[in-house]
């Protein structure tokens, strides 16, 4: 089975956001293949959730289509189930502690375990609260993903230090969502996480273009898209996986050719 580490062993990793579910689980599907197929080392599945607070507009809609079709947690396990088959990219879920709450976190990391989900990405429990289920995922051997942002200022250091499997790098303040232009100095945010542990990092929330992929990946050592995967979903619905699979085709090469 493929670890979070070796999205990274290839050069600079790209990491994409799905709405599980949006527009439904069979696109999902569809969309995870075109993923793997097209050069994407990560893939980040995210769990609707009818209050997600990280998210901007794009993703909150997706969260609403989803969830309006009716997809439940379970579904998606079995959905995960289903291209586990012949998709083998390292993949992480997205989601927030109340979904993890009200499934039981035991019984989410076992199902993460039996299906072959890497780690997990919870973005309303802060580091100081992570104890709530940290212990519990690394019994199943789920890593809780720790995330950085501008605000993180002293503490980036505590937290990369403890971090594992790779450290979400948030670029701007405020929620997910496409950008014109990335002002944070995320390099600054990199230098000190990369002087802190041999943990990877990857940039996350506004990258929506191969120029600002490529920008972005001078910094780090991966980059993640999302809301401009969503939009794509958005605009094409059923018929999203060729799309998409252009799409991030052109984001890997951005990244992998600098």
């Amino acid at each position: 089975m493929t670890e979070i580490s070796d999205a990274f062993s290839h050069g600079k990793a790209l990491i994409v956001f799905v709405t599980c579910g949006d527009p439904d689980l069979e696109t999902t599907e569809d969309v995870i293949r075109s993923l793997a197929a097209n050069g994407v080392d990560l893939i980040e599945l995210g769990i609707p959730f009818s209050d997600p607070t990280a998210e901007g507009p794009v993703i909150q809609r997706a969260n609403t289509r989803a969830l309006a079709g009716g997809v439940t947690t379970d579904k998606i396990f079995d959905m995960v189930g289903r291209v586990r088959k012949d998709v083998s990219v390292p993949m992480v879920f997205m989601t927030y502690a109340n979904v993890v709450f009200s499934y039981g976190a035991e019984r989410f990391a076992a199902r993460c375990e039996e299906l072959g989900v890497q780690g997990a990405i919870l973005p309303d429990v802060p580091y100081e609260e992570k104890g709530d289920f940290a212990p519990v995922f690394e019994e199943h051997g789920l890593v809780l993903v720790s995330m950085v942002a501008p605000t993180s200022s002293d503490r980036i250091s505590m937290i990369s230090s403890d971090a594992k499997g790779f450290i979400y790098v948030v670029s701007s303040l405020g929620v997910t969502g496409v950008r014109k232009q990335i002002t944070t100095d995320v390099g600054a945010i990199t230098d000190v996480i990369h002087r802190s542990t041999d943990v990877p990092c990857a940039i996350g929330f506004g990258i929506s273009s191969p120029e600002q992929a490529k920008a972005m990946s001078v910094y780090a050592d991966g980059v993640i898209v999302g809301s401009a995967v969503i939009r794509i979903l958005e605009e094409h619905g059923r018929r999203s996986a060729a799309p998409v699979g252009a799409f991030v085709r052109s984001l890997k090469d951005a990244i992998s050719n600098r």
